[in-house]
């Protein structure tokens, strides 16, 4: 096996400057209690003033006044954790996450198909360096010396267990991934490095470090079975960005979104599904907020096909308040079908399919404005139809089919009575008798007409009278 670590150094920091723009400033990250606050992390350019973890926040002000201080999002580092983890499970089925900062993979398996350990790394970068966030990378066949490695330096890939002996006996043991108060009753006893710990007898290191610490050995060199639980992506998908102004008008919110939608895809992609319906969820002051749900016609995953239609919602909507954070929801989600196309697909390259106009005027209009048709087994024109969504196929006809007699594509909505008789017929009568069961009967004599205009109608007159005609609809 091969296990792949990838540990986020800064991820208190990186999570939080997703979210915020700020570039060169000075920044740090706290977190604890108010009276007993400590800086968690500091970027370079605090550093360069004299900022470092571990102290309060009064002293990294005296330190550095401009210094700008972030509290700790604990929620976003895990958001962040899940989807990187995600995205891991495009090469790899086996993932542990080993909170707060790190993901392990095994990706043994996946060297074939990705050339290599090598290209495997560059993919992985490549994908996380999209993201904006700090990572180191290492390799190694268990999955806790992967962990440790990864804790030491950036790029260690180790491949066998005899050259991962010899790797972990020059490591220090503050970077072996023991607890600080074993690390420090053990530089009492003089040692310094995992190499003179692990020529201690054992009965004698267990007296002195426990059975827990002696375990961790043993897993960091492969000599008992490491059993870590196995990461499921979750059953729905959640991601939220506050935002460090308030955001007044829709137009603004193009961006992030854009975002949030590229996190859905690599999701969505990790699931093998795709989305039907999702909700978008700013959050105003107060804790109120608005709430904009998108529809499509079908599953998609595509995220510039979801941003586009996103957007077009976002510009139907208006903020009642400004805006200081943005949530994308989506409660459910279905498989994907991939859409049927023929090896010669005569379709003109560039022509707007038409599942993609209907959701964009879906999106436009809103979903009330868009329906289908379907037939209904009456005979009366005016119920032989009914609304449909404009995504229900008609089903399929079954038996033999006769030819049926001629209909207008424009049916009046009430009829409308003719002052003279037709000057012309040119098909007729078709005799329509029903209804009588439910109250509404009908007996009428239905005609194809020719009017003085030269407009073709279809006019009809009660059964058995020639008088009284009655103009229902319009030929084009």
């Amino acid at each position: 096996m091969l296990w792949a670590c990838l540990r986020f150094p800064q991820l208190a920091f990186d999570a939080l400057r997703a979210v915020s723009a700020t570039a060169s400033a000075a920044l740090a990250v706290s977190d604890g209690p108010a009276q007993q606050r400590r800086i968690v992390f500091a970027n370079s350019a605090a550093r360069s003033a004299g900022v470092h973890a571990g102290q309060n926040p009064a002293t990294a002000h005296a330190l550095c006044p401009q210094l700008q201080l972030l509290a700790r999002d604990v929620a976003a580092e895990q958001q962040a954790l899940q989807a990187f983890a995600t995205l891991a499970s495009r090469y790899s089925s086996l993932i542990h996450l080993r909170e707060p900062t790190a993901i392990l993979l095994e990706v043994g398996a996946s060297l074939n198909l990705f050339c290599g350990w090598p290209a495997l790394q560059r993919r992985l970068r490549e994908e996380v360096a999209r993201s904006g966030f700090a990572c180191r990378i290492a390799a190694a066949p268990t999955a806790s010396a992967a962990q440790v490695l990864a804790d030491a330096d950036d790029g260690i890939a180790l491949t066998t267990l005899a050259v991962l002996q010899g790797a972990l006996a020059q490591l220090p043991l503050a970077q072996g991934g023991l607890e600080p108060g074993t690390v420090a009753a053990l530089h009492g006893m003089g040692l310094r490095t995992l190499g003179q710990l692990f020529r201690l007898p054992r009965a004698e290191l267990a007296r002195r470090i426990g059975a827990p610490a002696l375990a961790h050995l043993d897993r960091l060199r492969g000599r008992i079975a490491e059993a870590w639980p196995r990461w499921q992506p979750p059953a729905r998908f959640v991601r939220r960005l506050e935002f460090e102004a308030a955001v007044h008008a829709t137009t603004m919110l193009a961006f992030p979104l854009q975002r949030l939608l590229r996190e859905l895809e690599l999701f969505l992609i990790a699931r093998d599904g795709g989305v039907q319906r999702f909700t978008l969820v700013l959050g105003h002051e107060r804790g109120a907020s608005t709430r904009i749900p998108v529809g499509l016609l079908a599953p998609q995953r595509d995220a510039a096909r979801l941003l586009e239609l996103a957007r077009v919602r976002l510009e139907r909507s208006a903020l009642p308040a400004p805006a200081w954070s943005l949530t994308l929801q989506v409660d459910e989600l279905p498989p994907l079908v991939p859409p049927h196309r023929e090896l010669f697909d005569a379709r003109e390259q560039g022509r707007l399919d038409w599942q993609a106009l209907a959701e964009r005027l879906r999106a436009r209009l809103g979903e009330d404005a868009l329906h289908g048709l379907a037939c209904v087994a009456d005979h009366r024109p005016a119920r032989a139809w009914r609304h449909t969504p404009p995504d229900t196929a008609a089903p399929a006809a079954r038996g033999e089919s006769h030819p049926a007699p001629m209909r207008p594509f424009w049916l009046l909505q009430r009829p409308l009575a003719l002052h003279h008789a037709p000057p012309r017929i040119l098909t007729g009568p078709e005799r329509i008798e029903s209804g009588w069961w439910d109250g509404h009967d009908q007996r009428r004599d239905y005609y194809v007409v020719e009017l003085r205009s030269g407009q073709r109608a279809w006019a009809f007159v009660e059964a058995g009278s020639h008088t009284h005609w009655t103009l229902h609809g319009w030929f084009a």
